[in-house]
């Protein structure tokens, strides 16, 4: 990389930010496309938000990742807002506009390209959702919206569901089709063949060997199971999957695809399927680098 005059910045915000693999992503989609920036990683306190996103915009950054945990907060100091940013309530790409930032979310169709390129077709599935935090909610509103036929979303605190499913059924063409469970209940879902997707921090580095159901029985009901955690690339969630015949995958392809979407809203390239696979290896290799 040959920085110079006409070199632009791109960075990620969070806390803690030291952890990221995105500086991987981004890096080398500009070496392969030509593209003279830098993309580097930037540690923000939350009460320094503001005055990083103002700032940012100052200094001419081209835009920003964000990420835990400001990926709500931020929105109140953005120019504007693109529509499935708002429904999710969550941002996790800045692009620079005249006079601020545009803010969008690529973590739902980078999940949504992710379970493309493994072959999984939602519409028509049942889907069941492992907790309730913010990310459980974005990927509740994604299934239920891209044409899931049951969404099942299950939580230690069962209200804390609820209100994630009380929230969807406000929209008419999503009411009856998303329902609230208490986890412990998980062997009274009907039938089988769902997509299950773990949306907690269970199970990722350091503590490993945890699952939010350690049950083999509860994986008889899966056919592909996506873990968003990332970090280890296996996790116990994935290995119950595989030990019950089910397809599974990790987060960091969610990871790769979000990275190449806000990528294209910077520069306006489309990254080609193979030159994102090319990116994907140079992730886990740098994963395997930092063990």
């Amino acid at each position: 990389m040959n920085i110079g005059g006409k070199t632009r910045i791109l960075g990620v915000i969070g806390n803690p930010i030291e952890h990221t693999v995105s500086p991987v992503i981004h890096n080398n989609l500009a070496a392969a496309l030509g593209e003279d920036f830098a993309y580097v990683a930037l540690k923000v306190e939350e009460e320094g938000l503001e005055d990083a996103i103002y700032g940012a915009y100052a200094l001419s950054l081209l835009g920003l990742n964000v990420t835990v945990p400001h990926k709500s907060a931020c929105m109140k100091y953005l120019k504007d807002i693109d529509p499935l940013a708002k429904k999710i309530g969550a941002v996790n790409t800045l692009v620079r506009v005249e006079g601020g930032y545009k803010g969008y979310n690529t973590d739902m169709p980078g999940l949504l390209r992710a379970m493309e390129h493994d072959g999984v077709d939602i519409k028509g599935k049942d889907v069941i959702i492992l907790g309730a935090g913010g990310v459980a909610r974005a990927v509740s509103i994604l299934m239920t919206s891209s044409g899931a036929k049951h969404t099942y979303i299950l939580n230690r605190t069962l209200s804390k569901a609820q209100a994630i499913v009380s929230e969807i059924d406000e929209d008419e063409s999503l009411k009856g089709r998303i329902f609230a469970m208490d986890i412990k209940d998980y062997s009274s879902l009907p039938g089988e063949d769902y997509i299950c997707i773990q949306a907690t921090n269970v199970g990722m580095h350091p503590d490993t060997d945890s699952a939010v159901i350690e049950d083999p029985e509860f994986y008889k009901k899966v056919s592909f199971g996506y873990d968003l955690v990332y970090n280890p690339l296996e996790t116990k969630f994935m290995k119950l999957c595989k030990n019950a015949g089910a397809g599974a995958f990790c987060g960091l392809r969610m990871l790769l695809y979000q990275g190449v979407i806000a990528f294209e809203y910077w520069t306006g390239h489309s990254v080609s399927d193979e030159l994102a696979e090319k990116v994907y290896g140079k992730m886990i290799e740098y994963m395997n680098e930092q063990r």
